[in-house]
């Protein structure tokens, strides 16, 4: 059965817990500070703990796959548990696996997480274009047919990606912005919003000169440690902030690892973002 499309899922999420994404990030150093061992036992005390302090609350658990994976297979597992347990508490999980390639590699991970019946199936997937925007195209379609989507890097909060998202192509367009346009063309038409969203940073201050109306959710990093406040979210992302999702991971977890501290913290953080948006 195909699920009803992740944007219209997204969008009604936003407005019943509040436009919040929080990161599942088991950083070696956030173990420690949780008085974990860095060993798959510690991982997975941390990844259950957030998912039990989250999952029935905030609209978006994204956890990054890297910090599950360097613990090899029983890892992965801890990943696997972690997903289908925050789905079934009724968050969306957005896999940030940043996954990118061509042809039939592209195709195989999409199945990987965007197939029904794959163990790590999540609401959506981070995805990088940079082999070019068609060579998503086996995940465009598999999200489709499966009701997820995708979030595509188009404008990074990391200093690097200014070298090639800022780079002027011949037709005088950013590369950045053309991945924007692209996104727009996949949500034409879609209500109450697109399932085909892009990833722009909270912390590039004002990007009055891009074409953020893609008509699909921006997962917005930056949120919290990097600097970004919720209060920043208008400036930045202007008549699009509505569907902005905020991310924040450290700026929660590092609350841990109490259960009441961690729900307090996000919901300060959702409170927070949500005025924001108001006021906009």
């Amino acid at each position: 059965m195909t699920l009803e499309p992740f944007g219209a899922r997204l969008r009604r999420a936003m407005d019943e817990r509040g436009p919040l994404c929080v990161g599942i990030d088991p950083h070696a150093s956030l173990l420690a500070e949780w008085g974990l061992d860095d060993t798959v036992a510690g991982l997975e005390r941390f990844s259950r703990t957030v998912v039990e302090a989250m999952a029935d609350r905030v609209a978006v658990l994204k956890p990054q796959s890297a910090f599950f994976e360097r613990f090899g297979s029983r890892g992965v597992a801890v990943l696997e548990r972690s997903v289908e347990e925050a789905r079934a508490a009724g968050a969306l999980v957005v896999m940030d696996a940043k996954r990118g390639d061509i042809g039939s590699t592209m195709a195989a991970y999409a199945e990987s997480f965007l197939s029904r019946d794959a163990p790590l199936f999540s609401d959506a997937l981070t995805v990088s274009p940079y082999l070019g925007y068609g060579s998503l195209s086996p995940a465009v379609a598999l999200a489709r047919e499966s009701g997820a989507g995708l979030f595509v890097l188009a404008l990074t909060s990391n200093p690097e990606g200014g070298e090639v998202q800022h780079a002027v192509r011949s037709d005088g367009r950013t590369v950045g912005a053309t991945m924007l346009a692209h996104l727009a063309a996949e949500n034409a038409g879609e209500e109450p919003l697109g399932s085909f969203g892009a990833v722009v940073g909270a912390t590039l201050g004002d990007l009055s000169t891009y074409d953020l109306d893609i008509n699909g959710p921006i997962l917005a990093p930056g949120i919290g440690a990097q600097g970004a406040t919720p209060a920043d979210l208008p400036h930045v992302f202007g008549a699009a902030v509505r569907n902005v999702v905020p991310n924040v991971s450290r700026g929660v977890l590092r609350h841990g690892p109490g259960v009441v501290a961690l729900r307090d913290a996000a919901d300060r953080f959702a409170q927070q973002v949500r005025a924001a948006v108001e006021a906009a």
